[in-house]
């Protein structure tokens, strides 16, 4: 008829009526001939395989159909504490922030909502966590902490200490509430202090390098009684070798190194121990003087050996000599033992020689003549 209109709403399709610009009803699949009188009728064609409302008028639709949507739409009616966990078809597919309305077509999707009250705890369920982890959708919806083995993870909310955890990973709702997390490592930490230009007792300069293993053992205290633990170690390690060099001399400072060690090994851990951080060794590593200093020292060091080997050098010789002086007293009263060294001095030179004529026996040997050639 002329004032009517023809409407076909298809399998995946579902239609909103209005006339005079307000919603009439909904038009499920089929053929319709509606009554329209110049204008007056708008019908609008959803495609409901995307399940989501996409008007721009879900408020007023939802005070239109009142005690109705059920029939034909889920509403998703999030509370200011809660979240919405939507699901298509079983599986997990969306989050709702808190306070947000959302309609969602019936049909060819099954839609379901499940509530999560924010005032029981800010922890996402594991299962929940990982399916939003495939998603990608996470991150924007929640903090994520990875605790790795040997470490704790501190959970801040609105600025408030509320749990240390152990190793494994972890999500929290990031909705109303400012959620901040921190991971503080519990394992043995070695800890360099290079270059520090120090001055001795005796007005010396040098350079010392300090090296020190420390760890945590009370994460919340390192964390919550000083703004950065590894600076303040770090720090008090710095104060205890100065005052260590400054008091000892360069020889005292070379000669003992151990004590060194032990005093600045006290200092520090009566520093941190309070603010839960263990000090499980201090050692000096390098200590380098100054061009001339080094030259100097080298020179003492130089003068000292060359002194020792002189010393050693002399007691040798009188060794020698003295020993030289009991061979001569016992030729001198023996006659036999002369002539054995003469002999044993012949033997010498004979293995030197090519040819020997000896005239008048051994006896012209030793006391006469002797001719080599």
């Amino acid at each position: 008829m002329f004032w009517t209109r023809r409407v076909v709403i298809g399998d995946a399709e579902r239609g909103l009526v209005y006339r005079n610009r307000r919603f009439e009803r909904v038009l499920a699949p089929g053929v319709y001939r509606l009554f329209a009188w110049r204008g007056q009728l708008e019908v609008v064609v959803h495609d409901i395989r995307k399940p989501e409302y996409a008007g721009n008028d879900a408020d007023a639709l939802i005070a239109a159909l009142g005690a109705r949507p059920g029939e034909t739409f889920v509403l998703a009616d999030i509370g200011m504490d809660e979240v919405g966990l939507v699901s298509k078809n079983g599986r997990l597919e969306d989050v709702l922030a808190p306070g947000v309305r959302q309609l969602y077509w019936r049909g060819l999707v099954q839609v379901d909502v499940e509530t999560v009250s924010l005032a029981e705890g800010l922890r996402v369920a594991p299962e929940v966590a990982r399916r939003l982890r495939q998603l990608g959708a996470l991150a924007r919806v929640a903090v994520v902490l990875e605790v790795p083995a040997e470490s704790a993870g501190l959970v801040f909310v609105d600025n408030m200490l509320v749990e240390v955890l152990g190793a494994g990973s972890y999500a929290f709702w990031n909705f109303r509430k400012n959620v901040a997390v921190e991971t503080i490592e519990l394992r043995v930490q070695s800890m360099e202090v290079s270059g520090q230009e120090l001055l001795t007792r005796d007005k010396v300069s040098l350079r010392v390098n300090l090296a020190a293993s420390v760890r945590v053992t009370d994460p919340v205290a390192a964390r919550t009684q000083v703004a950065k633990y590894g600076d303040y170690v770090y720090r008090e390690l710095q104060y205890g070798l100065r005052k260590a060099v400054a008091a000892r001399t360069l020889d005292e400072l070379l000669g003992d190194k151990a004590t060194l060690d032990a005093e600045i090994f006290a200092y520090v851990r009566g520093r941190v121990e309070a603010l839960g951080i263990e000090v499980l060794g201090v050692g000096v590593k390098d200590v380098i003087l100054p061009g001339e200093m080094r030259e100097i020292l080298n020179g003492v060091v130089q003068a000292e050996k060359q002194a020792q080997a002189n010393v050693i050098r002399r007691r040798e010789e009188a060794n020698a000599t003295r020993s030289l002086l009991n061979t001569a007293k016992l030729i001198d009263e023996s006659p036999v033992l002369m002539r054995l060294k003469e002999l044993e001095a012949l033997e010498k030179v004979t293995e030197k020689i090519d040819r020997l004529t000896v005239f008048g026996g051994l006896d012209g040997v030793v006391r006469q003549l002797v001719t080599m050639k």
